[in-house]
């Protein structure tokens, strides 16, 4: 049955109906999903506010002037935004690196230390770095604890147990990150966003990111921001409901979609990781080399060689999202609570994924 189809029949969770169509392996038909890169139906150009960034802070951030972003919306969707990769050329390498490097790293969280000693999971990246580089394309390779990565959490660190956020478990967010959600939320509308908390994904070609909706923040009217890179994906946004299809999208290096006002809490999930489209190990963006010549107080680091080659392995068969929050309004505290760890720390490593190989697992998906 066609995707199409699927979408008219309606009736009892359309949206678990239309997840396990695009979540097939053979499935070829991909007619039913947008394509930014050709708007057009149901797809309409969004206004941006190019006064609240300029064209220095832009650059800071590693992005183009907010003048020349391709910013979308989509009929039926009110709050949505779809920002067609903004990313000065090589930018994208930097935040890559970061998310395979540095924010795995202590004091932040990651799948792997629910069932690993503290010391196993301190230096994921040097761990990693050389079975990665020499790493061949056979399936029957150990894999490294990078490529066993399944989410790391940043800032207000998730509960992925109460599905809470708590003050007594946060370590500082990262600077750079910051600045960067900072310029993106305020192009979008809203000066003065805060990024509290972060929750990086790390897919594979069989992985994928169960329905759920994001709602643990206590202030909603701050919207979510996604930044995508590496390989593409299909996204599913719904309703408010799971009775009602979603519209299906894809994601494709340098995206970043931004999910507000109404939108902020709709049903979302992630059925498929698709190869990068223009036929090559990796999309031609990240092949870009970053300016020798970076803006005074920029947060863009440069990549060595031997760094950027690591993470190009990486991202042959994986994607990497980031996903930023704010939790709190400002002057907003967390509410008493009694008879929690604060601990944050999740049942499963695969909570926030679905993938063949954890399947007998049964995990739960937010």
């Amino acid at each position: 049955m066609a995707a199409g189809a699927l979408t008219r029949e309606g009736g009892e969770d359309a949206f678990r109906r239309l997840f396990r169509f695009y979540r097939q392996r053979d499935v070829s038909d991909l007619r039913g999903v947008v394509d930014f890169s050709a708007p057009g139906g149901q797809v309409f150009r969004s206004q941006l506010s190019i006064s609240s960034v300029s064209d220095q802070d832009a650059y800071r951030a590693g992005l183009q002037p907010v003048s020349q972003w391709k910013a979308y919306g989509l009929s039926g969707y009110p709050g949505f935004i779809f920002i067609a990769n903004p990313f000065l050329p090589g930018c994208q390498r930097h935040w890559v690196k970061q998310c395979l490097k540095l924010y795995p790293e202590k004091p932040n969280v990651c799948n792997l230390d629910l069932h690993m000693a503290p010391e196993k999971t301190t230096d994921l990246w040097g761990q990693s770095k050389e079975q990665l580089r020499r790493k061949g394309s056979s399936k029957c390779e150990p894999r490294s604890l990078l490529e066993k990565l399944r989410w790391v959490t940043l800032g207000y660190h998730y509960n992925w147990d109460t599905k809470k956020y708590s003050a007594n478990h946060h370590t500082p967010f990262p600077s750079d990150l910051a600045f960067l959600s900072e310029q993106v939320a305020a192009a979008c509308g809203f000066r003065g966003f805060q990024a509290q908390a972060g929750i990086l994904n790390y897919y594979h070609f069989d992985s994928s990111l169960g329905i759920h909706v994001d709602e643990s923040e206590l202030d909603h009217s701050r919207p979510l921001l996604s930044f995508s890179f590496g390989q593409s994906s299909i996204f599913l946004l719904g309703g408010l409901k799971r009775e009602e299809a979603p519209t299906a999208m894809f994601m494709h290096s340098g995206d970043i979609m931004v999910m507000s006002g109404f939108s902020r809490l709709l049903y979302h999930a992630v059925p498929r990781v698709l190869p990068n489209p223009e036929g090559t190990p990796l999309p031609s963006c990240l092949h870009q080399p970053l300016s020798s010549d970076l803006p005074l107080g920029s947060v863009i680091e440069h990549s060595s060689d031997e760094d950027w080659q690591v993470c190009a392995k990486y991202l042959q068969s994986s994607r990497i999202n980031m996903t930023i929050r704010q939790v709190l309004a400002e002057g907003q505290k967390f509410p008493e609570e009694s008879g929690t760890n604060g601990k944050g720390q999740a049942p499963s490593d695969n909570t926030y994924h679905e993938n063949s190989k954890a399947k007998r697992h049964k995990p739960n998906t937010v």
